[in-house]
């Protein structure tokens, strides 16, 4: 699984990402805590959707900033759906890391349309059945 990595402001961010036939799984995390916060789904024709998880003191996880933007990012060029994970956490982080996260995620982003130029997804396409047939 390819592997990709960032870093600015005294943390780093690592995004893997993980093919599944047609279909992407992005799992970013970094900092020094890191975890699940957001889910983000998209295809290159749907909108991007995400689910936030509370936290521990039962306000929600702010990772879909950085999910839903590198989301934007792929969306041009999946084959298929996408999933992203994103937690990243820096205990006490400041506003100059902060501002960072953007560039990063950009970053990441633009690491990973380069591998899928360059690795275009080859997966055989599924069958189905026609509107009168059914399994036998």
């Amino acid at each position: 699984m390819p592997s990709f990595k960032t870093e600015q402001a005294g943390y780093s961010m690592t995004a893997v990402l993980q093919v599944i036939g047609h279909d992407l799984l992005i799992v970013v995390t970094g900092g020094t805590n890191p975890h699940i916060g957001a889910v983000t789904t998209v295809t290159k024709t749907t909108p991007v959707t995400t689910v936030k998880f509370p936290s521990h003191d039962g306000r929600f996880h702010k990772d879909n900033f950085i999910s839903e933007r590198l989301a934007k990012i792929v969306q041009p060029d999946l084959a298929g759906s996408c999933t992203i994970t994103a937690g990243i956490h820096v205990n006490q982080i400041t506003k100059v890391q902060l501002a960072a996260a953007g560039p990063m995620t950009m970053d990441l982003g633009r690491q990973i349309t380069a591998w899928l130029e360059h690795n275009p997804i080859k997966a055989a396409q599924p069958e189905y059945y026609c509107k009168n047939e059914a399994p036998k």
